[in-house]
């Protein structure tokens, strides 16, 4: 990979043409329509299309400028993450949206070298009542709340 000049701009570019593909696959199901008149297809091709040309922009700078390599650091505090959020597809049908915010939000903040579990119980509850509030009443999710077993 000596050609790769760049590798954190080349590495940006195959990510950003991986998503403009994968967009243009899943938009091309569907019928485009015109720019008068939009079909469900039209936005996923031409934001497809914006990902492409990005790419090709980040894929010939990492050819041509000299940049710095990708460093890894500590991959824990990713993998922490990735896990509440996966914890928490897995609980909000069962535990219901406020229990699954609350433990998404501990769960994520076991991420940080500074934790403090007061302070994420506090903010835990306040985007708690906000993902309520947003999602469960405003966009009227079909989310239960609460555990099936307190709404019965």
């Amino acid at each position: 990979m000596g050609w790769i000049r760049n590798p954190k701009d080349f590495g940006s570019g195959c990510l950003f043409a991986a998503f403009g593909v994968a967009a243009i696959a899943i938009g091309s199901s569907y019928p485009v329509g015109s720019a008068a008149r939009m079909g469900p297809g039209y936005f996923p091709r031409a934001l497809g299309l914006i990902l492409l040309a990005l790419a090709a922009i980040l894929l010939i700078r990492g050819l041509r400028t000299q940049g710095s390599r990708v460093a890894y650091g500590d991959l824990r505090p990713i993998l922490i993450v990735l896990g509440a959020v996966l914890l928490f597809g897995l609980t909000v049908l069962p535990l219901g949206l406020v229990l699954a915010t609350i433990l998404l939000i501990v769960v994520s903040s076991m991420a940080s070298h500074e934790r403090n579990l007061k302070e994420a119980l506090i903010a835990s509850i306040a985007l708690a009542i906000f993902v309520v509030l947003a999602f469960g009443y405003g966009l009227k999710l079909q989310l239960p709340i609460l555990p099936p077993m307190f709404t019965r």
